[in-house]
């Protein structure tokens, strides 16, 4: 088994005191894994903590930890495709910084590309062995805990119970052979991922077009479960009342239709 050069993407707002304990962490499981040739890009959009101040100190000590700065106009998929954009390795990966997508989770989805080199790997919270916000299903009971977790945690109880609905809802709308079609955690080679994808989105609907996109150039997909954790420390970027959360959910329901039709309108 041969190793893979790799450059990791991390979007971030505000998540300085997290990115100290991912970024280590995630090169120990790098290591770990025998990979040598890799960069980590945390693309901040806008951070008020001292996230940059962090990223540059430990760019220092490493200059495989780089940071880009934006300054005009937040957005998760413009931030994404500015680090891919700079990659300079064949394979890109990119997660969240909030702790929620682990090191250990990192190293997993990592460890089935190195046997995958020419798929594409997900990270996904609802097939086996994966799980939300620390637990592994949810049942009846597992539920329950799930939701003490996340109250007990810097994360939203209700953006939780709508990420699992709507995700189920869009799966209606916008049928595909992958369970966690609102992932955002995933690694494959670089020129798989193309620039429109991201720039003409507004949040985490972009990753429905990424989805599609894959399915349209026929590259396989595998999902791997992992145990979404809660976050510990910062705050939550996803919407914490129940209208932002529907209103941030139009443009998924936009996009998986468009799609829908996309795809039952041409075979590939």
């Amino acid at each position: 088994m041969t190793s893979v050069s790799l450059s990791i993407v991390l979007p971030t707002i505000n998540e300085a005191e997290n990115l100290s304990i991912l970024i280590p962490d995630i090169q120990k499981k790098l290591n770990k894994l025998k990979i040598e040739d890799y960069e980590i890009i945390t693309v901040d959009d806008g951070s008020t903590d001292n996230t940059v101040e962090l990223i540059e100190n430990m760019n220092k000590k490493d200059q495989r930890i780089n940071i880009i700065s934006r300054q005009q106009n937040p957005s998760l998929p413009n931030s994404i495709w500015e680090g891919i954009n700079e990659a300079k390795y064949e394979y890109v990966m990119w997660l969240d910084a909030d702790g929620s997508m682990t090191p250990e989770a990192v190293e997993k989805i990592l460890g089935k590309l190195l046997h995958n080199k020419n798929s594409v790997v997900i990270g996904s919270r609802f097939v086996e062995e994966g799980g939300y916000k620390g637990v592994k299903d949810l049942g009846n009971r597992s539920f329950v805990m799930a939701i003490r977790n996340v109250r007990g945690s810097k994360d939203s109880v209700m953006g939780m119970i709508v990420s699992i609905i709507f995700n189920k809802f869009l799966e209606l709308i916008f049928p595909l052979e992958v369970k966690d079609i609102t992932s955002g955690f995933i690694v494959g080679k670089k020129e798989f991922f193309d620039k429109s994808l991201f720039v003409n989105a507004s949040y985490g609907e972009y990753f429905l077009y990424v989805l599609f996109d894959l399915w349209k150039k026929n590259i396989n997909i595998i999902e791997v479960g992992y145990i979404c954790e809660t976050r510990v420390s910062g705050e939550s970027k996803t919407a914490s009342s129940l209208v932002q959360l529907i209103s941030r959910g139009f443009p998924y329901i936009n996009a998986a239709i468009i799609l829908r039709r996309h795809k039952y309108g041409n075979s590939r």
